[in-house]
């Protein structure tokens, strides 16, 4: 599925990144995933402030190499009183030869919390919330 066009955080991971197995480490993508879903979470409500609560069912399809360029796309699953939650999509453009191959490398969707500038739980606009 190569739907996602406008990625929340686009980057090309360094040697410094990788694991003894000679991959990208797995946290450096978790830590991506987690600022990417933020990002969402900010445009989709305009809150400035939100914590990350859960990253449900992380899943790695794929290995990310050094030189990959890496994207990060998100979309808002759920808008609830205090939380949101985003499902994050990981993909990697691959050069090889005249080829450019996008490839599903991760997914994940994260639960964050609005707060204040007390780090107190904030109410999300009811305009911004889930229907039903």
């Amino acid at each position: 599925m190569n739907s996602y066009t406008d990625p929340a955080i686009r980057i090309t991971l360094l040697p410094r990144d990788t694991n003894p197995q000679g991959t990208i480490f797995g946290g450096i993508i978790l830590s991506y995933i987690d600022m990417a879903g933020a990002i969402e979470a900010h445009r989709h409500t305009g809150i400035p402030r939100f914590v990350t609560v859960a990253m449900r069912e992380v899943i790695f399809h794929k290995p990310v190499f050094v030189g990959d360029l890496v994207s990060f796309y998100t979309e808002t699953v759920s808008v609830g009183t205090t939380s949101i939650t985003i499902r994050v999509i990981v993909e990697t453009e691959r050069h090889g030869g005249t080829s450019r191959d996008r490839i599903r490398v991760t997914e994940a969707e994260v639960v964050y919390v609005a707060v204040d500038e007390n780090r107190r739980k904030t109410e999300i606009k009811k305009g911004m919330r889930d229907e039903g």
